[in-house]
């Protein structure tokens, strides 16, 4: 089994809304905004090589909304999947599932691809999956999270016939090593991959705790529908993290991939920060 790190490159969002009722005084110290109150976030995926399959988490913003959509996320450092696999010796070919955590255009985004006129999933040999609940919700937002789901980013996925849904329990086993666990407090039914890895389990955190800076219990964007059922999920989830020594894999953090968490004088923070190829 082998993990790879893709990174998409960065985008930036309004540090107020990424750091909800924290103070900007304290937020600032942590990732500094620039003139316009904006903040520098890391768009990155998971590319997991488990046994006869090859799994990808999340798809980053991609690259066919038009140059105003694009114009308010001031993107950098942007690459593409096509790229990054072909470093990895792979094509959008190989690819045989897409783990889409949720479908905000973030992270949903590279799923879909426009050729020419037309709406394509951009690995044409996966499948692509979500789960009941969720893409009703996405599919018929309310009007505060209308923005984060487009229809070119998920749409196209249903007329390909390439959407597979995972079963809605409290735990789905996916593949050999990646099992899947819901949250419903960013949005409803996110999904969170479970990796076994070299005696070690990796959690994809998604949007539960976007960055190291967001661990502590009052951090929560204002993006989630639910901001107390996300303190009560990340309450219960960094507790058991500690039990049981799990690797926390940040998709936003700008400047770290992977952390431990323990017990401080704090509460429970961050106490290793490294890079997935250090396992």
């Amino acid at each position: 089994m082998k993990i790879h790190v893709l990174n998409t490159g960065f985008f930036k969002l309004d540090g107020g809304a990424m750091f909800g009722v924290v103070p900007k005084s304290i937020w600032n110290k942590l990732n500094p905004a620039d003139e316009k109150n904006l903040c520098n976030w890391a768009l990155r995926c998971l590319l997991i090589e488990d046994a006869d399959r090859l799994i990808l988490v999340d798809t980053g913003n991609g690259d066919k909304q038009d140059e105003k959509f694009f114009s308010h996320y001031h993107r950098s450092n942007t690459r593409s999947l096509e790229s990054l696999l072909n470093n990895k010796g792979y094509t959008v070919r190989d690819v045989t599932d897409v783990l889409l955590t949720h479908l905000h255009f973030d992270h949903c985004g590279g799923a879909v691809s426009r050729v020419m006129d037309k709406l394509v999933p951009t690995f044409p040999n996966a499948v692509y999956w979500s789960n009941e609940r969720h893409w009703k919700w996405a599919t018929e937002p309310n009007e505060r999270e209308k923005a984060s789901f487009l229809k070119e980013n998920m749409l196209p996925l249903y007329e390909h016939g390439v959407l597979k849904m995972v079963n809605l329990s409290s735990e789905t086993k996916f593949s050999q090593n990646v099992s899947i666990r819901f949250a419903n407090g960013h949005t409803d039914a996110m999904m969170l991959p479970f990796i076994n890895f070299n005696g070690r389990t990796i959690v994809y955190v998604a949007d539960l705790i976007p960055s190291i800076a967001h661990i502590p219990i009052p951090y929560v964007i204002s993006y989630d529908m639910f901001p107390l059922t996300s303190m009560e999920e990340k309450k219960s989830f960094l507790k058991e993290a500690v039990e049981k020594n799990y690797v926390l894999f940040f998709e936003h953090d700008p400047f770290n991939e992977c952390c431990e968490v323990g017990y401080t004088e704090k509460g429970i923070r961050s106490t290793r920060i490294f890079g997935l190829a250090e396992m």
